[in-house]
């Protein structure tokens, strides 16, 4: 909120020191517009992006906990759907599959 106040603030100096340069005697209308483009729309465009940048941060990481959520209470629903008669079938291998090598004596 702060920050919207001091975007529009620095706008309207700007946009007033464009109409001064392009009604002054020696200014440009062509200058007008480098001064509200180079003074005006870069910075406050540079300013609202960065200091945006916490947010985005932030919606970011609550999207992958939304997902991490979604995906954990997929896999409990898959979990309480199995066949409980049958063995265990949910594709993981036994503790000690393969015997551990070792060099002979």
């Amino acid at each position: 909120m702060f920050i919207h106040l001091i975007v529009i603030g620095w706008l309207y100096v700007v946009v007033m020191m464009s109409v001064a340069e392009a009604t002054n005697t020696t200014g440009t209308v062509l200058g007008a517009i480098f001064t509200f483009l180079l003074y005006g729309l870069a910075p406050v465009a540079l300013v609202v992006y960065l200091m945006g940048a916490p947010g985005r941060r932030r919606a970011i990481k609550q999207r992958e906990a939304d997902a991490q959520e979604a995906a954990r209470r997929a896999a409990a629903e898959a979990a309480t759907k199995e066949d409980s008669s049958l063995p265990d079938q949910r594709g993981e291998a036994p503790a000690d599959a393969v015997p551990p090598v070792r060099k002979e004596p």
